[in-house]
């Protein structure tokens, strides 16, 4: 990560003499000039010295976050200022060979300012939604509201409520109380019950301790399960010793037990209505390699009815395609998280597009694939960039029919 990080810093860096072309073409003043190199000479000294400083073993990742801010605030947009200055260059290239008597060189210092500004307003309406995003978009929560009609669903289950929040990661809040509307939120519905599917963590389990007297009042009337995400392990952090590092799920799981969910690994529970059951199946972590692959679906169904109404947790929605949905046992409903939208995006009625497209199928919302249905929370927390842009936190209330 360090190595990329520093990688495109360089290049940032490169191009930073290209910004200034701009810098010079807006202002003449020499004052804002050197003001513009020193600001900047203190971003690059800042940004660089942190990445060298960092430690996976750092148990509050805040240093991290405030990073990757400082780089999509105050590095990143002056890549609008470069595409811009360069639509200008190639301007000035094809006018020198399709020279045109419309055209004459007295039109390029005008063009050349109107492109400036217009690279640097674009710039700075990128960064404004990067502050909102940090300072108020991680705290837009609302309900997504999900109508499903499941095939053989027991009689005694139709209109069955189910509240499914994912990837909290905990460890990225400064102050976890704000969280508290969220919580709200979520009773509000009055679910008949609520399910978190991983990612409770960033690393560490002690990052959930001050969340547990919160998340102990969401309420269920049919209890409350979860399962971990990639996340929970602890594998991307530096541990004294593997003992240490052992310790931290059975560390996890009793702090949530303590918060009132049960942790559900490579196993399954029933709800029973009037005689009827409904399965609900939870599976550790399964995704694409380089994650890990501990989940065992096989294994979390067995004892299972064939005819049953099954609801599976599995964190890692790439789970789905490669072994769910293929599998002998029928599984109903997969909710999964793990994608988080990439906290950006544009995600409107008839509009959904995120970067994380590119590297997940099934990213966000219902899917049906061989009479199966996958669902993708968004995620209700952050993780890297502590902020959400066009992909708010999503709390997902199910209706089944």
């Amino acid at each position: 990560m360090q190595k990329n990080i520093l990688i495109a810093t360089g290049i940032l860096f490169l191009l930073e003499f290209y910004v200034y072309e701009a810098v010079k073409t807006v202002t003449a003043n020499s004052s804002v000039r050197i003001a513009y190199w020193i600001c900047t000479a203190l971003l690059y000294i800042f940004f660089i010295s942190e990445i060298f400083l960092f430690k996976k073993s750092d148990p509050h990742p805040q240093r991290m976050q405030v990073v990757v801010s400082v780089f999509l605030m105050f590095l990143l947009p002056k890549l609008f200022v470069v595409l811009f200055l360069f639509l200008d260059d190639f301007g000035r290239v094809a006018n020198y060979v399709f020279k045109t008597a419309t055209q004459t060189e007295a039109s390029f210092p005008d063009r050349r300012k109107f492109l400036s500004l217009t690279g640097v307003a674009l710039g700075g309406i990128f960064s404004a939604l990067i502050l909102d995003g940090i300072v108020f978009g991680k705290y837009r929560h609302h309900v997504r509201k999900v109508k499903l009609k499941i095939s053989g669903l027991p009689a005694s289950f139709k209109g069955y409520k189910i509240i499914q929040i994912s990837d909290v990661h905990a460890g990225s809040f400064f102050n976890p109380e704000k969280l508290q509307p969220a919580i709200d939120l979520i009773n509000r519905q009055d679910a008949d019950l609520v399910v978190f599917t991983g990612d409770m963590v960033n690393n560490f389990a002690h990052e959930f301790e001050q969340f547990v007297p919160m998340f102990t009042t969401i309420k269920a009337k049919d209890g409350k399960f979860s399962i971990l995400g990639n996340h929970d392990y602890g594998n991307y952090a530096e541990w004294d010793s593997l003992a240490e590092k052992a310790q931290n799920v059975p560390k996890l799981i009793g702090l949530q037990k303590k918060a009132g969910f049960e942790m559900l690994r490579n196993e399954h529970r029933f709800i029973e209505k009037n005689g009827e059951k409904l399965y609900l199946v939870g599976v550790e972590n399964w995704g694409e390699k380089p994650f890990p692959q501990y989940g065992d679906l096989s294994k979390a169904v067995t004892g299972i009815p064939a005819e049953a109404t099954k609801i599976l947790l599995s964190h890692d929605p790439t789970h789905f395609d490669a072994i769910v949905k293929n599998h002998p046992v029928h599984v109903h409903l997969t909710l999964s998280g793990h994608t988080h939208g990439m906290q950006f995006g544009l995600d409107l009625k008839n509009v959904r597009w995120s970067p994380v497209q590119y590297r997940y199928k099934k990213w966000a919302d219902l899917y049906e694939s061989a009479g199966k249905f996958l669902y993708v929370n968004r995620g209700f927390g952050v993780i890297g960039y502590p902020g959400r842009v066009g992909i708010a936190p999503e709390i997902t209330l199910f209706e089944l029919s």
